[in-house]
């Protein structure tokens, strides 16, 4: 669904789970290495997914049921990145159309800005292959996470590139949030991720796609 017709972008932001990574096993089993190691029950693969999307902590924090601030979640958070940072990729694969929209995206600035853990990121882009194809990254501890678009506008001004020159490209609220806040010229969300649709058309996004086997056709054709 394309709500209005796109301007041609110098820039792309990319969020990386369930956007450009199915991400969903590896991090529902450190999520669990840490319920374990803190002797709480370990919860489903399907309920961790509906927990992702707000950084390591607030993950923790739904999880755990605790409050965010809770200073039990500290040991729980130093487990959780031990045993991520050791198991990464382990199921970890690129989403379809990911290599291709990256591709497709060569010649603009392409932007990497997500909520997960920064250490996790960048081990994750050097495992697929994927850590070159990025003029600028941010993840989380670079700054308050999305929705605020302050790591969006700290990446684009590292590239050079206004925010209404870019688009910003996820699977959840907090990045057409971000992307909103942040006045990109468009927002662009993928259903294949992490989050009930529902809530993704409720942020009225400028497009939906299904997924980002769309995205290139969708670049092409911007004016």
């Amino acid at each position: 669904m394309i709500t209005r017709r796109l301007a041609s972008p110098d820039a792309v932001l990319f969020d990386l789970d369930g956007t450009l990574i199915d991400s969903a096993a590896d991090i529902a089993a450190a999520c669990n290495h840490a319920l374990v190691a803190h002797g709480r029950a370990a919860l489903s693969e399907e309920t961790i997914r509906r927990f992702v999307g707000d950084g390591a902590r607030v993950l923790l924090a739904r999880a755990f049921a605790l409050a965010v601030e809770s200073p039990e979640l500290d040991a729980a958070l130093a487990s959780f990145h031990a045993y991520y940072e050791a198991h990464p990729v382990v199921h970890t694969t690129l989403l379809a159309g990911a290599r291709e929209s990256l591709d497709a995206c060569r010649g603009r600035k392409r932007i990497l800005a997500t909520n997960k853990p920064r250490g996790t990121m960048l081990l994750i882009l050097e495992a697929l292959g994927i850590g070159g194809d990025f003029d600028a990254v941010r993840g989380g501890g670079d700054g308050p996470l999305k929705p605020d678009p302050f790591t969006l506008l700290s990446a684009l001004d590292e590239v050079g590139v206004a925010p209404s020159r870019a688009w910003m490209v996820g699977d959840g609220p907090q990045d057409v949030g971000a992307g909103k806040a942040a006045a990109c010229a468009a927002t662009i969300a993928v259903l294949e991720g992490f989050v009930d649709p529902a809530r993704l058309h409720a942020m009225e996004p400028d497009v939906i796609m299904k997924s980002l086997l769309e995205f290139p056709a969708l670049l092409h054709s911007a004016s």
